[in-house]
This record gives C-alpha cells, sequence and structure tokens, in this order.
C-alpha cells in the first residue's frame, strides 16, 4: 500500500524511523508501539499525548499496509500512592486506609459499576479511544504480574540483581538536575517508584538485609506494599519479607509466588524486551538524566531487548487552566474534551503539533476559533489549496486506515451553533426554526444534520459559559432607552427594520447590520473597508452596543445576525420601539 500523503509532516518521518528500525529488529514480524497508563485517577488530556504519539504513527504504519500492535499497557499493579482530590464519591478519609495496595485492589468509587479502582478510570479512557477511532491491544499489568507472566523475567532480574545495581549507581551519586521552571513533576510512575518501599525507600528498588533488591512483594495480609524483603535464596527462591504496615512476615518462593512487582525502573525495561517494542514516546518527566527512560536504555540490555526509539512529548495545557496533574481534581479528561468537541477536533490538536511542541486544549471561548480554523482547513482540503502538512494533519484528524470517523453531515459554524444553543435555551424546536432560516435556499429540515456538533456546542454553552455570561433576550422593550435615543441612533434603527424583511438570512442579516452606520454616513452599504473612514469601525461598535443593550441589556453578546434570526422578525420589531 502506497504512503497515505505525499508529505514530511512528524508522523511520517516516525514511521518511516519505525518501520526501518522494526525490519532490522524483527524481519517480518508486526511493528510494535507502546504506551502506558496509569489508572490511579482520571486520565486526562496529557495522558492522552501518551497514547495519540504512537496511535499516529501506528495508523500511518498500516495505511502503508504493515501489520502493527499498539500497546496499552495499564499500570493497574501499581500502588494506590495517595487519595486524589475532588473525586465524586470518594471520601479522601477512608480511601487513605488503602495507600500502598495495587489499584486494582482499591475499591471504585461510590456509585461505581466498576470493580474496583483501576477498571473505574480506565472504562472512562477505553470509551474516549473508542471514540477518537484508536485502535489498540491493552495489556493488564495485574494480569500478567499475579498470572505469572512475567515470571521468568522477574527471576532473571533477581538474578541480576548485582548488574542493575551497578547501572542505577551510576546516578545515586549524582546530584539531581535544577527543576527547570514550569517543568512537570515527575508522573505517577515515577513516583510509585519512588514513594513504592515507604518513607525511606529509594527510587529504584527496595533495601533490606539483602541490599539491593529489585523486586517489591505485596503483604498476604494488608495487602500494602510496605514490604522489606529480609533473606532471598538464589538456589531455591525462597524469599522472607516483613511488613511494617502490619507486622505481618511470611517465606515464600519466588518461582511460584505471583503477588508482586519489579520496581518501575526494572519493570518498564523488561517489559521493553518482553514484548519488542520498537516506539514509546515519553514525557519530559521521564527524559532527564537518571531518570526512568535514561537508565531503562541500560537495565534492557539485561533482559536481551533494546530501548524503543521514540520522541519526548512536551505537555499538554487547557485554556485558562493551571498545568495539568492527575493527583489533582478537575482535571479535563478526554472524555470531558469529547463532550464539547468532534473527535475530529481533538484528534487535529494532537496530529497538528510535533510531539516536542506543547499546546492547549480550548475549553473557553477559544474554542470557537479553533473550530473557525478547522473549518477553514476543511474548505482549504476540499479546494486543493491546504499545504502537504495541513492536508497530512487533516487526513489523520478526519479517519484511521480503517476508514473515516463519523462526521456532522452539515457543519454549520460551532459559533453560531453556540449562539443559537445559548438563545434557545434547550427548545429543539426554536433552534430548529432559526438555523433553517441561516440559509433560506437551502433550509435545514432536522437537527440530525447538524448533529454531532450542535450536540457539542450545546454542551459547552450549558458546561463552559458562566451564568452570568449567557443570553436572555428581554421580554419587555426598553422604554426608558428607547426614548433617550438622539435623532441618529432613531435613524439607524428605522434603517435596520426598513431593512429586516428582505435580507432575513445569516448572510442578508450580516450585510445589514454593517451596512447601517456606512449609510448613515453617507456610503453605499457595499463599500469595503478601504473605501471607508476610520470612524465607520467606530460607528458600528456603537450601534452594535445599542442593538445588544434593547436585545439583551448588555453591551455584548452573540454574533448580531445570529441573535436577531433568534429573537425572530416580530419580536425584534417590539424590542427596537416598532
Amino acid at each position: 500500500m502506497a504512503q497515505s500523503t505525499e508529505t514530511t509532516d512528524w508522523v511520517s518521518r516516525f514511521a518511516d524511523e519505525v518501520i526501518e528500525e522494526s525490519e532490522r529488529r524483527a524481519p517480518g514480524k508486526p511493528v510494535v508501539v507502546a504506551s502506558g497508563l496509569s489508572p490511579s485517577g482520571p486520565i486526562h488530556l496529557g495522558n492522552l499525548r501518551e497514547v495519540m504519539t504512537p496511535h499516529l504513527v501506528a495508523d500511518e504504519i498500516r495505511r502503508r499496509g504493515h501489520q502493527v500492535r499498539h500497546l496499552i499497557s495499564w499500570d493497574d499493579y501499581d500502588r494506590y500512592r495517595k487519595v486524589p482530590k475532588g473525586i465524586a464519591g470518594v471520601d479522601e478519609e477512608s480511601y487513605t486506609e488503602h495507600i500502598g495496595k495495587p489499584l486494582t485492589s482499591v475499591p471504585a468509587p461510590k456509585g461505581s459499576s466498576h470493580p474496583n479502582w483501576a477498571e473505574h478510570f480506565k472504562a472512562a479512557m477505553i470509551e474516549s479511544l473508542a471514540e477518537l477511532g484508536v485502535e489498540f491491544d491493552g495489556i493488564s499489568q495485574t494480569e500478567q504480574y499475579t498470572t505469572g507472566v512475567y515470571r521468568e523475567q522477574i527471576l532473571h532480574a533477581i538474578r541480576h540483581r548485582g548488574d542493575i545495581d551497578a547501572i542505577l549507581d551510576q546516578y545515586r551519586t549524582k546530584k539531581a538536575p535544577a527543576k527547570k521552571q514550569g517543568q512537570k513533576p515527575v508522573d505517577e510512575a515515577e513516583l510509585e517508584a519512588a514513594e513504592g518501599s515507604g518513607a525511606a525507600a529509594e527510587d529504584d528498588g527496595s533495601s533490606g538485609t539483602v541490599g539491593y533488591f529489585p523486586y517489591k512483594p505485596y503483604c498476604g495480609n494488608c495487602e500494602k506494599d510496605l514490604t522489606t524483603v529480609t533473606s532471598y535464596d538464589d538456589d531455591s527462591t525462597e524469599l522472607t519479607y516483613a511488613c511494617t504496615a502490619c507486622g505481618f512476615s511470611e517465606t515464600v518462593r519466588l518461582e511460584e509466588f505471583n503477588r508482586g512487582k519489579l520496581v518501575w525502573k526494572v519493570d518498564w525495561p523488561m517489559r521493553w524486551a518482553y514484548e519488542g517494542v520498537v516506539f514509546e514516546p515519553s514525557g519530559v518527566d521521564h527524559s532527564s538524566p537518571g531518570s526512568s527512560f535514561q537508565v531503562g536504555g541500560q537495565i534492557v540490555g539485561i533482559f536481551g531487548g533494546k530501548q524503543p526509539i521514540g520522541p519526548m512529548y512536551a505537555f499538554v495545557g487547557i485554556s485558562g487552566m493551571a498545568k495539568m496533574s492527575s493527583s489533582k481534581g478537575g482535571v479535563p479528561t478526554p472524555a470531558d474534551a469529547l463532550q464539547i468537541m468532534e473527535p475530529q477536533l481533538l484528534r487535529w490538536l494532537y496530529a497538528r503539533r510535533r510531539p516536542n511542541q506543547s499546546f492547549k486544549v480550548a475549553f473557553d471561548q477559544e474554542i470557537q476559533r479553533l473550530y473557525d480554523e478547522w473549518d477553514r482547513l476543511d474548505a482549504k482540503v476540499a479546494d486543493g489549496s491546504a499545504l502537504p502538512a495541513d492536508v497530512a494533519a487533516h487526513a489523520r484528524a478526519v479517519g484511521t486506515a480503517a476508514g473515516d470517523l463519523p462526521r456532522t453531515p452539515r457543519p454549520m459554524p460551532y459559533r453560531t451553533l453556540a449562539s443559537v444553543a445559548d438563545i434557545t435555551a434547550g427548545h429543539e424546536d426554536q433552534a430548529l426554526r432559526i438555523l433553517s432560516e441561516l440559509d433560506p435556499e437551502q433550509p435545514l429540515t432536522s437537527l440530525d444534520e447538524v448533529r454531532p456538533r450542535y450536540d457539542k456546542a450545546e454542551a459547552w454553552i450549558n458546561t463552559h459559559v458562566p451564568a452570568d455570561q449567557r443570553t436572555i433576550v428581554r421580554d419587555e422593550p426598553d422604554a426608558e432607552l428607547l426614548k433617550s435615543l438622539d435623532e441618529a441612533s432613531q435613524q439607524s434603527l428605522r434603517l435596520l427594520l426598513d431593512g429586516l424583511a428582505e435580507h432575513w438570512s445569516l448572510d442578508g442579516l450580516t450585510h445589514l447590520v454593517y451596512g447601517v452606520p456606512k449609510v448613515q454616513a453617507g456610503f453605499s452599504a457595499d463599500a469595503t473597508p478601504k473605501e471607508l473612514p476610520p470612524e465607520i469601525k467606530t460607528a458600528q461598535r456603537s450601534f452594535f452596543a445599542l442593538l445588544y443593550h434593547l436585545l439583551v441589556g448588555r453591551d455584548t453578546g452573540p454574533r448580531l445576525p445570529t441573535l436577531l434570526l433568534a429573537v425572530g422578525q416580530d419580536r425584534v420589531r417590539a424590542l427596537l420601539g416598532r
């Protein structure tokens, strides 16, 4: 299959490298790319980059006719590190008692239909990935560890613990690099490693009377990982540990024991080797000197593997909000974004920026500008005027190798749909009336023609626009304001009202409201900005402010042509004094 787009965009460049590297490492086998997610709380839009970067590369490889597996390792056997704030159905005090247990041993939030904490937060992400068209193979680390899949890898790591310790020792004496301003703290996996052995633990393995040990048992009594290995016999694999949380102690044979895991800096490279991962991106928190990605690049050789290639990816912000952290409540998730935007737009935000470029996902008024930009790109792609890299990003946004994502049949401007949803406050018959009048030559016959975009815009209005910014049309004319108007203002209203019937469409009303101040100043309503003096803009702003005050009692509001259509001719005439 030929490459899908003649382009040198970042996705294509990585696909070239990955295909070449995969053929070198494992000729004739499917290409393996990977992501890792910890369901320690809501999986946010920053975490989504961990998935979208390899997804886009994997999808490009599929488009070229190669077999590829995108693995998502669910780090659901990580320790429950702390109680996230702001989670519905979670009492912080009662959940504190679960700290130190595997995430799959922690109860789901109250009211959840899922069996445990990890499954609760995984489910929301899986649903979002389906809507985004992300194809993947999910791997539960709880399942892998507790069924003994990694037993040989664990025993191998323990036999080579001295070699692992020597690698880690290269970094223990080095001074930690100064934290750059604005740099994100280490992620959940790094923190899991750092706190896995209790308050005094090293960040790379448990330490007891046996010295360095890269494996952490979960207690057979309280299920917590606050354990210390006190003895180990390499020949018999007999391991004795003691729990500092509950005092429990036991001796087990590690070749038969499945209730524990390798520490993070050993676990990650072990998985690279076990799965044959060729491509996996990492966040900047994993890419600093001495971090898990750098150290893993050396440890992976102990397991007979190679470090994956892959970029460092920058952080994703939220328009109007502080940097995201899944340890804090109220952090927007992919599901939150998909409530207010179509999957194509969200895919485009991740596809158009190189992984090392940061960007923001808009939940404020900026979403309207983003949609305008997306619609302009859509039009340019349709008429053949878009640049190659933009065409590539667009193609990756609208579909995958499996086909195009469902889309809105008639994508009207998002800001227009939002305005209509705002004004009509849930009355679908009124919304349909207004939208059908936007283009009288091709009237809308059903709201289904503008769905799901209309529903996304309505959700944005209802969930992200403050009540004091919502549009409420006046019930009665502002008699006092109308009475106080000078002759020029009265004339402007007459000119508008006289032209209403003739210009009753979105384009017609746009021409009319901008044209009234031009005509008043002695110019043609069709005069272009270049033909007009600067004062006309001032006159237009004053005219618009007057209309907003008379219609909605504020200085601003939805675009006037949309507002006029929403209010209806008869009511507009009544509110404007005629």
